[in-house]
């Protein structure tokens, strides 16, 4: 008798529940480890939210919609609010992806691609790092959702949806106009498409659509450069191949887990007579079938052309949204009923892939400071350092901190960590930061900080020309909170005192 594991069962007679249990466990590791072994935000989340701070149409970075989530996020539950909120757009997108699944390839076949896109690693550790990218997850993969629901199924009232989502990922990152170009060429390739395209509703889902995105494109209409400027000092110089085949490599890379699976499951080297349990499924409507294929794998060819030819990846960098039905795309190919061989070497190896990443992190965050003094962005004392400096400012002048420049990252990490959550002033680059001003900052007073490279801790030669009235203080000494054999972290910093006002 052939023995057939718990988990099989579990797929064969209740996979919704074993969708909820894997897209909840991944969530629910990615919000407890930055918890507890983050020190400071990972990646670029403090910048997010001094840019969200001011709740701007528009900021050098792009869309607001993001800035504005991540922002409230921390006003309500802190920076632990802003790590759920990034999980919570996993799950959401593992949700629509599940969905159009359940749509196309039946409920148990959904679910396997699911648990496939646990090996898909733009889901697991930089996931944290909420953003432009994490928030177009779901709002890339709920548009697919309707898409198929409005076209694919002739329900026309999706169309509504569709355009109010469409809008909503243009107003988060240009990378859904990627999307909408996409969307808009397999309509007018398609029969279905050309079908819905006689009724009203897709008409007044694009007006839907401009309605969304008009306060941005107002915005936009005269800050276009400062948005065309960060991208071409972002990407990649002098070479248009590198930034495509940069991310060429990316996109291979970022599939190991979910080729590692597919071999371990598909009876590769097996043994003579071997036998597997089958998960089986209706056949697949060819309109289902081109619909996944295209949108699979459309959206990393265009942006590997568009990179190519611009020489910049700009918003294409993080590659989440472009991945989303690949997974989806190889249960597709893999027919009606697939085989799981191996299967418990493929639990294992599935386990492996949700707890390691995880395991990792925390592991490195405590023992990486110990061994090679390798020092974390995330193990930087941000509370110490925010504190400190907002209580200086408070104690010398009696009033709080209300702006604080000097270098990007570090002005923006203690910016968050200070309990009066002042402005950031991206000084040298003041278009960056409209909500505030060289003037404001001598108006108001405020800090300057700066990397301090030795004792003396003289400020860069940048920020002493914009502000040759700073004061060099003491560079300020901060213990991490795993230290190991790492120094110090050594910042420099000046006070620049309110203005007297005229008597």
């Amino acid at each position: 008798m052939h023995y057939v594991s718990l988990i099989v069962e579990f797929l064969r007679g209740r996979p919704a529940v074993v969708f909820w249990t894997a897209a909840l466990s991944q969530a629910a590791l990615w919000v407890v480890v930055p918890s507890v072994f983050y020190s400071a935000p990972p990646g670029e989340v403090p910048v997010v939210l001094a840019v969200g701070h001011a709740f701007r149409l528009g900021s050098y970075l792009g869309p607001p919609l993001a800035f504005w989530l991540g922002e409230m996020a921390f006003r309500i539950a802190g920076i632990y609010g802003v790590y759920l909120l990034s999980q919570a757009c996993v799950v959401l997108a593992l949700w629509a992806v599940f969905t159009l699944g359940r749509a196309i390839v039946g409920t148990r076949h959904a679910v396997l691609a699911v648990l496939l896109m646990t090996g898909i690693a733009v889901y697991n550790v930089p996931s944290a790092e909420f953003g432009p990218a994490v928030l177009a997850l779901p709002l890339w993969a709920l548009a697919l959702l309707h898409y198929w629901r409005a076209v694919g199924e002739d329900r026309r009232g999706y169309w509504f949806l569709l355009g109010l989502y469409l809008g909503l990922l243009l107003l988060t990152s240009y990378i859904g106009i990627v999307l909408v170009v996409l969307l808009v060429l397999f309509t007018l390739a398609s029969e279905r498409g050309w079908r819905a395209l006689g009724h009203i509703e897709p008409w007044t889902a694009m007006l839907l659509l401009a309605i969304v995105v008009f306060p941005h494109a107002a915005w936009l209409r005269t800050s276009w450069p400062l948005v065309l400027n960060t991208i071409l000092e972002e990407g990649l110089p002098n070479s248009l191949p590198l930034p495509a085949v940069w991310l060429a490599v990316t996109l291979l890379l970022t599939h190991a887990g979910v080729g590692l699976l597919v071999v371990l499951a598909s009876g590769w080297r097996k043994r003579e007579r071997e036998r597997a349990p089958e998960i089986d499924r209706g056949p697949v409507e060819p309109a289902g079938r081109t619909y996944v294929y295209a949108l699979a794998l459309t959206p990393a060819l265009a942006a590997l052309a568009l990179a190519f030819w611009f020489g910049r990846l700009g918003p294409l960098e993080r590659v989440g949204p472009l991945v989303l039905l690949t997974s989806l795309a190889v249960i597709v190919a893999a027919g009606d009923r697939i085989y799981l061989y191996r299967e418990n070497m493929v639990s294992t190896a599935w386990v492996g892939l949700l707890l390691l990443p995880p395991l990792l992190v925390a592991l490195g965050t405590l023992l990486l400071p110990w061994t090679i003094a390798y020092e974390l962005k995330v193990g930087q004392p941000a509370a110490a350092m925010g504190s400190f400096f907002a209580d200086s400012f408070q104690r010398r002048t009696g009033k709080p901190l209300t702006v604080i420049s000097g270098d990007p990252a570090l002005s923006s990490l203690i910016a968050l960590s200070a309990p009066t959550r002042p402005d950031v002033y991206f000084a040298g680059q003041p278009e960056r930061s409209p909500w505030t001003s060289a003037a404001a900052l001598r108006e108001s007073g405020g800090i300057l900080v700066w990397r301090a490279i030795d004792t003396g801790g003289a400020p860069p030669a940048s920020l002493k020309a914009e502000f040759p009235e700073l004061v060099p203080e003491l560079p300020r000494a901060f213990e991490r909170p795993v230290q190991g054999l790492l120094p110090l972290t050594r910042i420099g910093w000046a006070m620049l005192r309110p203005a007297v006002p005229p008597h």
